[in-house]
């Protein structure tokens, strides 16, 4: 005869629930599967544990509730997840962008500037594009952008 301490039992239901009140909190930290175990084994302890303890069902349920935990975890992580750009940039990362310059970009050199996003790129182009003009990251290289103007020039 095997011998219940309900403490265990509300230990491990406790456990239980402050991983997935944390995991609620702080979305990422992959603590549902261990929280759902961890509750599924704090039941079965509390209520019957027999079954827990001298059955194959037991483990068989916290099998089930690690395999239940880890199918809900996957769509959750997908519904919180932020999808957002990556919080480096690269200059091929800018292609397709818009930009405004900041500096005159001169024809087949690197002294015109624009600023695309947050950040301040050394742009070149086979036009020269006038500052405050509007422009369409075609191509990124390094530090540099190669870039073509919005609005074409008017022809004179």
């Amino acid at each position: 005869m095997t011998v219940i301490d309900p403490a265990i039992g509300i230990a491990l239901v406790v456990a239980g629930i402050i991983l997935l009140a944390f995991e609620l909190i702080h979305p990422g930290a992959l603590l549902i599967i261990p929280g759902s175990i961890l509750l599924v084994a704090g039941f079965l302890y509390l209520f019957l544990p027999n079954y827990l303890l001298d059955s194959y069902i037991g483990p068989v349920a916290i099998i089930v509730a690690a395999i239940v935990g880890a199918l809900v975890e996957i769509p959750y992580y997908r519904w919180v997840a932020p999808t957002h750009r990556p919080m480096s940039t690269t200059s091929g990362g800018l292609v397709g962008d818009e930009a405004i310059v900041i500096s005159e970009v001169v024809p087949n050199t690197l002294k015109g500037k624009v600023r695309v996003r947050s950040e301040v790129w050394s742009a070149r182009s086979n036009v020269s594009i006038p500052v405050g003009a509007r422009v369409r990251i075609v191509h990124g290289e390094g530090v540099s952008v190669s870039v073509e103007p919005l609005d074409p020039p008017k022809a004179a």
